[in-house]
Formats: structure tokens, C-alpha cells, sequence
């Protein structure tokens, strides 16, 4: 278990440490080493030193480092998933599924790496050629949450490198054991010194702020709450930093009359209930046409209640901890002002007793206007909506300020794509409850984020257009 910082090829002290708990039951796992200004400076120093090589290096070379550490991760898959669920509270399978779908962006952006595309050609006027070419933009802040610390690192990670970027990563300092592990990884994947660094900075605000003022950051990429992410867009503006950023989301689930319950039931369990609903892709607002409403409320609330909760690591355990106590309270909060609104309890609701940060499957029938509908509960909370018409079920769902992902059942397929482009959301999953894919572009509308994460798209976060004019 590595556990100090990462500068400049170097397993490094810092200026202090800090714990790392284990959510299910409040034990400390390991002490971790904190950066203050001189460790950030060193790790800001070795990227900026580091990037000229690495831009020059051959596409081919970084696309091996990449599919060698994709090679590695998926070898030690348990280790890794094992460590996710001890220091996030996830329960082991839905840690294992973490570390496949991280380490295919190495995989991915292994094979991007060699085939970034450029343009030459004929300008309309005739009097010279158009040659467009992409290069690196240079060193890259990379800032991940602590919902998806082997994902969120690897989604980063991966097309940075492919495009020849250096990075300074900062993981959430709940779940930072993760993200060494990862840089450990491509650390004996052959990834030069100076290339990847990591740093836990204490205090936070202070010290992200001082790095995006200085010259030699040229972009960041953020993964978190959209308030959070406004500040950081705020702090980067004066340096003029190209930012991304994956925002909040609060997902809205459309069953209408015509959708398979039972189907959509599974759906639902998938998109609500994977990584116990602490995801920006979870089922956040589920609204049912009212013919079918009182059946798939049943059958939701039957598939909830038979999820068994406890010790993440814990065999037959599909639902663990949240990541902490202060989040568990922050879901009961929610929980309870939805009731004191007249929301009626399915089955949850309460927090349990015990030790551990654990609070129950939940389902919910509720108001359109009530408050827990405005607020991304980042949890195992389905809230329940009965609509009627077409069009307002789009309204109620289309009625928020964020814009990540939409979720439409439906036995229509005609009836189902015109749902989904009416959905104000970057992604649209149909008939399905989970849609992620490294080789698909990751992203939202409105205050969930600009910039696209995976697919195609994604190595272009990292890299800067260039046009050149030539007289020929």
C-alpha cells in the first residue's frame, strides 16, 4: 500500500499526514503524506521539466506504457478492487467493476494515442494549403471525487498521457489510497519521471488556487460538485486555463405506460443502485405514467428491500457504506425533509443502528414539487413521481438546472428516440440503466459540466488545434 507522494518518479514524504478511514466501520487504514508549498512546487517544477520530452515522444511508445499499465491493473484487479472498498465503502463486486471499466481508458487511449487525426488540404481561394495539426497543451491539474477513485483517475490519466500532457493528479483526500496505487501501476508500466505526479495539498482551497495562477499550469481537468466547480472555473479564468469539468447531475428516470415493468424495474436497480447510488449518473427523480405506477412502485420496492446491506468486503453484501458519516447524514437530511413534505416511506428511511457509515435502500413517493427532487441525493434514495402526459413528464424531468444523463423505458422505439432528443442532458440511455463506456463520449448540458470525457473526444481535452497557412 504506497502512501506517500508522488514527485518526479519519486515516492516522496510531505509536510505532514493525514488518516484514511474505513467508512463501514470508522477504523483508520493508513496515514497518507499531505503536500504544502514546497511539495507542490517540487511536483509543479518535474511536470513542466518533464513535458517537452514527452510531447516529443513517439505516439507508439506512450500508447505501450498505457496498454501495459491497462495489463497490469486488470492482473491485479482484486488488490485494486479490495482497496476501493475498504477506503470508498463499496461493496467488493461493485469495486471490481470500477477496476474494469478504469482500466479500459488506459486500454483505450493506448489505441487514441496513435491515431490523433489532422487535416491538409486545398484552401477554397487556391492560394494556399490548410494544414491542421494537434499538440499537447502541456501540463494538466487533474482533480478527481472520491465516488469513483480508480475511474475518475484512470478517465483523466489516460488521454493526458495519450496526447503527450504531463499531470499533477490531486484525488479526494477520502479515498487517495486508490489513486497511488494507480500511479504505482504506471510507474512500472515504463511512464518516465516527472510525467505523473501526486499530491494531497493541505490547506486544499489555497494551494489549487496558487497552482492555477501560476503560468506553467495550462489546463484542468475537474470531476465533482458543480459548486466546487464553479469556483475552480472562477480561479482559473485570470490564467485564461482551458478547463473541463464533470459536473453534478440530478438524472431523471421517464417510464412510460407502454414500458416493460419488470425490465424497466432492472433498469432502474442498475442505474439507482450501482455504487450504492453515489454516482452523478444515479437515478435521481424516477417519474411513472400513471397506468403503471402503483405495479412498478411494488416491484421497485421489492427489489430494494431484498438488497442485503453490510461490510462491504462481507460475502453476498450488494449494498455497502457511504463514504463517510457526515455523507450518510447528508442522505438521512434529505431523506427526512422529503417526509416532513409529505413524501410517504416505501421501505428505508432510517438510518440504522450500529457502527458504520450504512443507510438503507429507500424508496419514496413524492410530490413533483417536492424539495428532495432539486438535490442530487448521493445515495441508495429512489424518489417516485406519477405523471400522465407525454409532455409533462419531459417538463418534470427536462426541469432542473443540470443536464448529465436521462434514463427513458419505453416499448416504442420511435417513441423512445424522440424522448430522448427532447431530454436536456448530454446522454440519453434508452431501455437501459447504465451507458458509461470508455469509447463513448462522457458529458453534460447546462451546470453539469463542459468538455466530453472518453470516446473520441476525450484526448482532445489535452490537445491544442493548430493551424498553419502554406504557401505552396
Amino acid at each position: 500500500m504506497r502512501t506517500q507522494l508522488y514527485i518526479d518518479g519519486k515516492w516522496v514524504d510531505g509536510n505532514a499526514t493525514m488518516p484514511v478511514y474505513d467508512p463501514s466501520d470508522g477504523s483508520v487504514i493508513a496515514e497518507v503524506a499531505t503536500a504544502g508549498e514546497v511539495e507542490v512546487e517540487a511536483a509543479l517544477e518535474a511536470a513542466h521539466r518533464a513535458f517537452p520530452a514527452w510531447a516529443k515522444t513517439a505516439p507508439r511508445v506512450r500508447s505501450e506504457m498505457l496498454r501495459k499499465a491497462f495489463e497490469i491493473m486488470t492482473a491485479e484487479s482484486d488488490q485494486i478492487a479490495t482497496l476501493i472498498s475498504r477506503e470508498n465503502g463499496k461493496v467488493f463486486a461493485d469495486a471490481k467493476g470500477e477496476v474494469a471499466y478504469a482500466a479500459e481508458f488506459f486500454r483505450w487511449f493506448a489505441e487514441e494515442a496513435v491515431r490523433t487525426p489532422g487535416d491538409f488540404r486545398k484552401s477554397p481561394s487556391g492560394d494556399k494549403r490548410i494544414l491542421v495539426t494537434h499538440q499537447p497543451i502541456g501540463v494538466s491539474l487533474l482533480i478527481t471525487p472520491w465516488n469513483y477513485p480508480a475511474g475518475m483517475a484512470t478517465r483523466k490519466i489516460g488521454p493526458a498521457l495519450a496526447a503527450g500532457c504531463t499531470v499533477i493528479l490531486k484525488p479526494a483526500g477520502e479515498t487517495p489510497l486508490t489513486a497511488l496505487a494507480i500511479v504505482d501501476i504506471l510507474e512500472r508500466a515504463g511512464v518516465p519521471k516527472g510525467v505523473v505526479n501526486v499530491i494531497l495539498p493541505k490547506p486544499v482551497g489555497t494551494i489549487i488556487s496558487k497552482m492555477l495562477h501560476d503560468p506553467r499550469v495550462k489546463n484542468l481537468s475537474f470531476t465533482g460538485s458543480t459548486e466546487v466547480g464553479r469556483v475552480l472555473l472562477h480561479e482559473a479564468a485570470d490564467q485564461v486555463i482551458r478547463c473541463s469539468m464533470e459536473l453534478g447531475g440530478n438524472a431523471p428516470v421517464l417510464v412510460f405506460d407502454d414500458a416493460d415493468v419488470t425490465k424497466a424495474v432492472e433498469g432502474i436497480m442498475v442505474a439507482k443502485m450501482r455504487n450504492g447510488g453515489a454516482a452523478c449518473t444515479a437515478a435521481n427523480r424516477i417519474y411513472v405514467q400513471r397506468p403503471i405506477a402503483e405495479k412498478l412502485t411494488a416491484e421497485l420496492t421489492k427489489a430494494m428491500e431484498a438488497l442485503h446491506m453490510g461490510a462491504p468486503l462481507e460475502a453476498g453484501m450488494n449494498l455497502g457504506a457511504s463514504v463517510s458519516i457526515k455523507e450518510r447524514d447528508k442522505i438521512a437530511g434529505l431523506v427526512d425533509m422529503a417526509v416532513s413534505q409529505g413524501g410517504l416511506v416505501r421501505t428505508g428511511g432510517k438510518v440504522p443502528a450500529g457502527a458504520g457509515a450504512f443507510y438503507p435502500a429507500t424508496v419514496l413517493t413524492v410530490a413533483s414539487d417536492n424539495e428532495i427532487l432539486k438535490n442530487e441525493v448521493f445515495g441508495p434514495v429512489a424518489p417516485i413521481v406519477i405523471f400522465d402526459t407525454d409532455e409533462e413528464g419531459i417538463a418534470l424531468a427536462n426541469n432542473t438546472d443540470f443536464g448529465l444523463i436521462s434514463y427513458v423505458f419505453s416499448g416504442e422505439l420511435g417513441r423512445s428516440i424522440r424522448i430522448a432528443e427532447a431530454m436536456e442532458s448530454g446522454m440519453v440511455a434508452i431501455n437501459r440503466g447504465v451507458i458509461s463506456d470508455p469509447a463513448a463520449p462522457f458529458g453534460g448540458m447546462k451546470q453539469s459540466g463542459l468538455g466530453r470525457e472518453g470516446g473520441f473526444d476525450g484526448i482532445h481535452e489535452f490537445l491544442e488545434t493548430k493551424y498553419i497557412g502554406v504557401e505552396i
